[in-house]
């Protein structure tokens, strides 16, 4: 049974529209200090969303391709362990970085945080396009 992939497909697209928004200097620049960490916010909040779909579908994807339970109980790093054995995910260690980026997000908010949380986001979104290559792929 093939996964429906839509959402993951817009929550990416999303991102990085997002993303080369706040990258772009020209815009960044035209406005004030205040506007700039808003469009920030809002890519972390994208990475969020699109974090929290990414590690669904591919607890999903074992549910279906391996067996109903392959990722019951699991931890995020063993999930993301299977996720790479079965070539959904490259990097286990990327993965446990957004995860770990993904608490930071829901734990507390200083800008900081958010600074260092927004690094990694580039990252993230070029293994999340990745993530969904591999779905595309391989779902059947």
């Amino acid at each position: 049974m093939p996964l429906e992939l839509e959402s993951l497909r817009d929550a990416v697209a999303s991102l990085s529209a997002a993303l080369e928004s706040s990258e772009d200097a020209a815009l960044m620049s035209s406005l004030g200090g205040g506007l700039q960490v808003v469009i920030k916010s809002g890519v972390i909040k994208h990475f969020e969303f699109t974090y929290e779909l990414c590690w669904k579908f591919i607890k999903r994807w074992l549910e279906v391709n391996i067996s109903r339970d392959a990722a019951d109980g699991v931890t995020r790093r063993e999930l993301f362990r299977l996720g790479a054995e079965h070539r959904l995910i490259d990097d286990v260690a990327g993965w446990v970085r957004y995860h770990q980026a993904r608490n930071l997000t829901s734990h507390t908010y200083r800008r900081a945080t958010a600074d260092a949380v927004y690094a990694v986001i580039p990252a993230f979104l070029a293994d999340a396009r990745l993530l969904l290559a591999a779905l595309e792929t391989r779902n059947d």
